[in-house]
């Protein structure tokens, strides 16, 4: 699969744009991960600008590519799942070349606002799982926060077979990008 190739691709389900509104449709797993990544307007501008140019993935060990950076709505991007991701302290498969499951997915909403910035992508068919997820750099009283919120449900025969495993590796994902995301943020 190439990324030129996901222009012609559906979504794999139907409830677009329900992470913005916190919603999750029915038979989806939710999944949300939230942690503080530091206190000022200098983490916050730098979370922003690492997350929509897709630097929070990369250095996360997700290698993608997408057609628009910074991400906009209708962005299609290409990760690859296995390659160079770390599960704990195993490491799954060697990051050399694009070795790995396809991850096609197309930016579904955004938010750039004075105390809000990120963007949901939802999967397209290839994915292993059928859902939406967002990532949001918010400003609180008490400092920056990072939001990862999920909804899914298996798509392939192997995510079905993963069951509870699949979604622990879903969760790990999320703190995965949080430490990349805190480390690319600080001042």
């Amino acid at each position: 699969m190439k990324l030129e190739d996901l222009e012609q691709l559906r979504f794999t389900y139907d409830a677009i744009g329900s992470t913005r509104y916190d919603e999750t449709p029915p038979g989806y797993h939710r999944m949300e991960y939230q942690d503080r990544l530091g206190k000022g307007d200098e983490v916050f501008h730098r979370a922003g600008e690492a997350l929509l140019n897709w630097r929070m993935h990369r250095t996360a060990g997700m290698p993608v590519t997408a057609t628009d950076s910074p991400a906009v709505i209708g962005t299609n991007s290409l990760g690859r799942l296995g390659a160079g991701m770390v599960i704990g302290r195993l490491r799954t498969v060697s990051p050399i070349g694009q070795v790995g499951f396809p991850v096609p997915c197309r930016v579904v909403w955004t938010v750039d606002e004075p105390d809000r910035i990120g963007f949901a992508y939802g999967t397209l068919e290839g994915h292993p799982a059928s859902g939406e997820e967002s990532f949001v750099v918010t400003r609180e009283p008490d400092g920056i926060h990072f939001t990862v919120r999920s909804y899914s449900r298996p798509a392939t025969w192997y995510t079905r077979l993963g069951g509870p495993v699949t979604r622990q590796a879903q969760y790990q994902a999320a703190r995965r990008y949080t430490k990349a995301l805190t480390r690319l943020a600080a001042p």
